[in-house]
């Protein structure tokens, strides 16, 4: 496992994971690129959370909206006025910080608590002798905190237009807002009627005052979202449902109990009558629980303030009991980037072997792997061998991700594979060809990335072989 962050992001660029953005411009402060392992691993939990949350419910649908949306989206959900943090700024160094975070290194939480709550704050620690200083410099000759927005505006039309209140557009901070908006299309062209709930995946963006963390806390980021739109009393009920559902999805890919837990928002915005986080412990971030994944009750706001600023009707006149009313929403909101790292935290483990030697493994669920099944031939200078081999990956990559490996010794590729988390490495050898043994002939010898045990398996079998396993 990583005991730090820094040791995390070196390995995931190392074996392909993540990158930093723009790396030969010196890098771009908060934004990642995802490598050829990376993407599939992304790829392989947003295909988890689809077929948990849309595929096993005849109740959901999923949709990808825009980016791009009118601007008046977020002067009606808030973001606006109110999408902002706390920042601080140091005078010597010239560091920006958040407030928030300041104050949790002297054991004070003032998350989400108003700007003038928080200079109070600050001043009253200042009064019983607290030396309030720049976690960078040690400098006490800091700004009072003051609202930086997290909206990131861009334009749309002439690029030689000034950016004003007139032609601003803003790059989505959430995806749900797009979910709000296409609420009464999906109303309207499908059969569903509340309850009933809207699902997608897609790009947010903030202007974060520190992006730090790897990719914990980023500019860009993706996030797995779930609007469920029910009567105001099915509200307690179906929140209670896709709470348990929720954590229950990351035991079953791998996380245990221990390590995820409910945080209750004792505070909460002035729209939702519950909220709960999930968190993992990450002990790549000092065994700290830190938060994965929202859940919230957000009531009649998102709709009531789309109708009222657009004058769209998005009320629901139910045929039964001809009562016409605003549905509530019940949220689930996941950082893909966050579980993602999550889930390497998880997996990633150093065993020590019989022989005294180490090795490196991603224990990651089966079905999370990027890489499903890596074959070799034995050796690379054996034309036979090597041409068996293509022939028998040609045969796995129509139905697995799977990568053709002839570099190094058997040894070496098997440990480049449990790094990676691919559970099943094929070995074609001179047995596959008949040459040793002719009752071993069109068999392979694959390998479990766990248990590191091997056994031949004919190579008619091998799909259906590893199909069961997976």
């Amino acid at each position: 496992m990583f005991n730090s962050i820094d040791k995390i992001a070196s390995w995931a660029k190392a074996e392909g994971f993540i990158y930093p953005s723009s790396e030969i411009y010196g890098k771009f402060a908060g934004v990642y690129d995802y490598g050829f392992y990376g993407t599939l691993l992304k790829n392989n939990l947003q295909n988890a959370w689809v077929k948990s949350v849309v595929q096993k419910n005849s109740d959901i649908v999923l949709i990808d909206s825009a980016i791009f949306m009118h601007p008046t989206t977020w002067k009606a959900s808030g973001h606006i006025d109110c999408f902002d943090d706390p920042q601080i700024d140091c005078k010597k160094c010239k560091a920006r910080h958040r407030a928030d975070i300041l104050l949790e290194t002297y054991g004070i939480n003032a998350d989400k608590l108003p700007i003038s709550e928080i200079n109070q704050i600050i001043t009253e620690l200042k009064a019983k002798g607290t030396v309030f200083k720049c976690p960078l410099c040690g400098s006490t000759d800091l700004t009072p905190a003051k609202r930086f927005s997290l909206m990131v505006k861009s334009n749309l039309g002439s690029p030689t237009d000034a950016l004003t209140e007139e032609n601003v557009v803003y790059l989505r901070a959430e995806t749900c807002q797009g979910i709000y908006l296409n609420f009464k299309n999906v109303l309207d062209s499908t059969r569903l009627k509340p309850p009933f709930g809207i699902a997608q995946i897609g790009k947010a963006f903030r202007n974060e005052i520190i992006a730090r963390q790897f990719v914990f806390r980023t500019r860009e980021f993706e996030q797995m979202e779930m609007q469920y739109f029910c009567h105001p009393d099915l509200v307690a009920k179906k929140y209670a449902e896709w709470k348990n559902a929720r954590i229950e999805w990351y035991q079953e890919y791998g996380i245990s109990p221990e390590k995820l837990r409910f945080y209750k928002h004792i505070k909460l915005a002035h729209y939702a009558s519950e909220a709960y986080d999930i968190e993992y412990q990450f002990y790549c971030l000092g065994n700290e629980f830190k938060e994965i994944e929202g859940l919230h009750a957000r009531g009649d706001w998102d709709l009531s303030q789309h109708s009222k600023f657009s004058g769209a009707n998005l009320t629901y006149l139910d045929p039964k009991t001809n009562e016409r009313y605003t549905p509530n929403v019940v949220e689930s909101s996941v950082g893909l980037n966050r579980i993602l790292l999550a889930f390497l935290d998880n997996a990633h483990t150093t065993e020590t072997l019989e022989n005294g030697q180490t090795r490196d493994v991603l224990k990651l669920d089966y079905r999370l792997s990027p890489i499903k099944v890596a074959v070799f031939p034995l050796l690379k200078n054996k034309p036979d061998l090597v041409a068996k081999a293509q022939e028998v990956y040609s045969i796995v990559a129509e139905n697995f991700m799977s990568e053709f490996d002839d570099n190094g010794n058997i040894g070496k590729r098997y440990r480049r594979q449990d790094e990676i988390g691919t559970p099943f490495c094929v070995t074609v050898d001179f047995d596959t060809l008949g040459e040793s043994n002719a009752e071993l002939k069109d068999t392979v010898t694959i390998r479990n990335r766990d248990t590191m045990q091997q056994e031949r398996v004919s190579i008619e079998k091998l799909k259906e072989y590893i199909q069961n396993s997976i």
